[in-house]
């Protein structure tokens, strides 16, 4: 009986350690970790935006999406490597219209993306907030 107790308990020990995923670390999430729906908020803009990030099939590791805001439709494409999260937006799918430069915070698990939006012409940009849904 005692055996049969312990080993029930060291199952069920077991599965939730499996079930909870550690938080990586900000250095180690991969661009499949971004993949899904963010909002994205821009200080001294709009309120909030939907940006909906996928894996990009024409190149491997980089992603692409779009971004919704105020009744606008923008296509995005980005990646994430070892100098940061860079995405470009644009209206028309030819031109880059904003270019968003940041990093993933630390201890959010992946979750949290702080940095800067610039505009193209501007010389300088609004801080950003990214927070996966």
């Amino acid at each position: 009986m005692k055996r049969t107790a312990l080993a029930l308990a060291a199952a069920l020990l077991a599965s939730g350690a499996r079930a909870q995923a550690p938080c990586p670390q900000a250095g180690e999430v991969t661009p499949q970790m971004l993949l899904g729906t963010w909002v994205a908020d821009l200080q001294g803009s709009w309120d909030s935006a939907t940006l909906k990030l996928e894996a990009n099939p024409d190149f491997a590791g980089s992603l692409r999406g779009t971004l919704d805001r105020e009744g606008q439709h923008l296509q995005v494409a980005g990646d994430l490597d070892d100098d940061g999260f860079t995405l470009e937006e644009s209206a028309d799918g030819q031109h880059i219209a904003a270019t968003w430069l940041g990093d993933v915070v630390e201890g959010s698990c992946g979750r949290e993306i702080r940095g800067t939006r610039t505009r193209d012409g501007e010389a300088s940009g609004r801080a950003f907030v990214l927070r996966k849904r």
